[in-house]
């Protein structure tokens, strides 16, 4: 009895912490609706890729790479290499949680987002499963339920609006790349770097636009990794 109780408790606290969460994600889920609309995708495609993926930043990638026709393939490649950051936050927070059968943690560890994940880190003490379950919960209804929402208010809009909405893609990509920019030398390397190869690429023919990003992202990434690295054992001699 007292076991379930200090579960509800959890999972009510974890509800809780995901209230601003989830209040974040509805503008950006909302968007995320319009933009799948104007992206040529179906009620059904738009709601799988919130309820299956979950995690804005690649959906919104893919969005970018299916309207320039990249295929399957790449755009699965081009996801995965974005979220590789997830076994790490994983690993972090597997050294807060408790010890509880694996199938609670791999469940959980689905509805792990950079959110989710902020908020689970700096929880005191260790983390439940039912407390990851309510923090997911509020999250994950919100993230899809805003996806529903923003893909219906597309219909509504004037065709002329829908077309245009494509530009609000780009532009929420230089709006989530600005900060880091200004905070971060080795952003502003990685991103020129990325930049110039990826137009080497695509306008050269040499590649396709989907592997043309892949290629250019992987190369920049372990050029300013490898050059940052090299510049420190060079200060250190």
């Amino acid at each position: 009895m007292e076991t379930t109780a200090a579960a509800q408790s959890e999972f009510k606290d974890g509800l809780a912490a995901g209230t601003g969460i989830a209040i974040g994600y509805v503008p950006a889920a909302i968007t995320y609706g319009l933009l799948a609309k104007s992206a040529g995708l179906t009620f059904i495609e738009t709601m799988s890729l919130s309820i299956f993926v979950f995690a804005g930043a690649a959906q919104y990638i893919a969005l970018s790479l299916i309207t320039i026709g990249t295929g399957i393939f790449e755009i699965v490649l081009t996801t995965f290499i974005l979220n590789i950051r997830h076994f790490l936050m994983s690993a972090a927070l597997s050294e807060k949680t408790e010890e509880e059968p694996i199938w609670k943690k791999a469940a959980y560890s689905f509805g792990v987002t950079d959110e989710t994940f902020s908020v689970a880190a700096m929880k005191s003490g260790s983390i439940h499963s039912s407390f990851m379950a309510g923090l997911i919960l509020i999250s994950y209804s919100s993230w899809v339920l805003g996806s529903g929402l923003g893909y219906v208010a597309g219909n509504a809009m004037p065709p002329v609006v829908q077309e245009s909405m494509g530009i609000a893609l780009y532009a929420m990509f230089i709006g989530l790349l600005v900060p880091s920019l200004k905070t971060s030398l080795k952003a502003v390397l990685l991103a020129a770097t990325a930049a110039i190869l990826n137009c080497i690429f695509t306008y050269s023919g040499a590649l396709s636009s989907g592997w043309a990003i892949i290629i250019s992202t992987l190369i920049a990434s372990i050029s300013v990794e490898m050059a940052g690295r090299a510049r420190e054992k060079g200060g250190i001699e």
